[in-house]
């Protein structure tokens, strides 16, 4: 295969302004990937980094947000076997003077094209970003015959990246972990909003367990709506929020119905507001059948929120059993609905632990040190173009844990 364009020099930095890096998803929907991204995006330093986005399919309401702010692309994939996209990327490539690609999102289109036009257009650094394990999200063959022109595979935990190599066919010489990171002072500890209690009708004296997570399948918000069901049999004046939206809401409201929960459960949607809702929640949960490094939970953590989450991906890297949180089998109701009705009986110990897990994400999980990981790592993989011979990126995970039943 030959490249559409003729190479670049790779010039050293010091003759050079600002690495130019260009992100490509399929499009913005409100989701983890999405919203850190956003983070990414705003916090890179300007003095280093020029980031620009490109969504292949269409913006979704977090890109239409980025495009007011940096130079962003669509629409060059007007469907899934659109061979145009080829030559239409590796165009926009050549024509920004691209540094760096970062493809964000494990497998797919985005993946695929992303990293064959940048290589064909001469981009000196070719990075995926892989923040999902499992079905549907996975690293397909194709996507794992380009391999040999990606620098680094990006994994969100060290038991994601041990996951990528021995079940996703990425080298694990190239995979590098950048955890997953919140914003810490816009997810803080702060008083109920009472006016936001009173506006999704909860008493003020209303015990509240809420799970905020798309609505998507894998989320398994049937496990959530089941355990609440036996929690509202033990504390019938508790309430249950679900924050976000997606094509499984109507299905999951009329569970609700069929449960006997209608009245006690609400919907809220999408929200802007996610810290405040935080506010209101005596326990948060999240139920999911899989998960890499979700963001939801360490923005519960970091308000100090007691969390209950199943035992899945890289969460107990964060939730740490009986210390941070608790961790329960994934898909048994009755432990989920255990531990929540326990840490509702015990408001001291609850609030222990929220505090706890507020330390750890201070400590591991800030949005500050996920965007120096990936600031980090793309100028030394880019000076390693200049200087061949550069030692590794102190990134690189130098082994992987010992194996535990993490992933499926």
């Amino acid at each position: 295969m030959r490249r559409l364009f003729c190479r670049r020099p790779v010039l050293p930095l010091e003759d050079r302004g600002p690495l130019r890096v260009l992100f490509v998803i399929t499009c913005m929907p409100v989701g983890g990937a999405e919203t850190l991204l956003v983070e990414l995006v705003r916090r890179m330093d300007r003095r280093r980094f020029r980031p620009e986005l490109c969504c292949l399919k269409y913006l979704g309401p977090l890109g239409e947000l980025l495009a007011t702010e940096i130079p962003t692309f669509t629409r060059l994939l007007a469907h899934k076997y659109d061979l145009r996209v080829l030559p239409r990327l590796g165009r926009l490539m050549w024509r920004r003077q691209v540094d760096a690609v970062v493809t964000v999102g494990t497998g797919g289109d985005k993946m695929f094209w992303g990293r064959l036009a940048a290589w064909l257009a001469g981009v000196p650094v070719i990075c995926s970003a892989l923040h999902s394990t499992g079905l549907p999200d996975r690293v397909e063959w194709l996507n794992r015959q380009l391999a040999p022109l990606t620098d680094a595979f990006i994994a969100v935990a060290q038991s994601h990246a041990r996951y990528l190599a021995e079940h996703e066919g990425c080298p694990s010489d190239r995979i590098y972990v950048i955890p997953n990171g919140v914003d810490t002072q816009r997810f803080r500890p702060r008083p109920k909003s009472s006016s936001l209690a009173e506006n999704l009708g909860i008493p003020p004296t209303a015990p509240v367990v809420g799970i905020v997570a798309a609505l998507r399948p894998e989320k398994n918000h049937e496990l959530f709506l089941a355990a609440a069901r036996q929690v509202s049999q033990a504390r019938p004046d508790a309430l249950f929020l679900v924050v976000g939206d997606g094509p499984r809401r109507a299905f999951l409201q009329q569970l609700a119905a069929d449960l006997g929960l209608a009245d006690r459960v609400r919907f809220t949607g999408n929200r802007s507001d996610v810290p405040e809702v935080l506010s209101l929640l005596d326990v948060f949960v999240l139920s999911s059948h899989m998960e890499a490094n979700p963001l939801s939970i360490l923005e519960a953590m970091a308000t100090g929120k007691p969390v209950v989450a199943t035992w899945v991906g890289s969460i107990p890297e964060n939730v740490q059993d009986g210390k941070t949180g608790f961790l329960v089998p994934p898909g048994h109701a009755q432990s989920l609905a255990d531990r929540i009705l326990w840490l509702l009986a015990h408001p001291a110990e609850a609030s222990r632990i929220g505090h706890l897990a507020r330390q750890h994400v201070l400590a591991h999980a800030s949005i500050q040190q996920t965007v120096a990981g990936y600031e980090n790592l793309l100028q030394s993989l880019y000076q390693r173009k200049v200087h061949p011979n550069r030692p590794p990126a102190p990134t690189r995970p130098s082994h992987f844990p010992t194996p535990s039943p993490l992933f499926p």
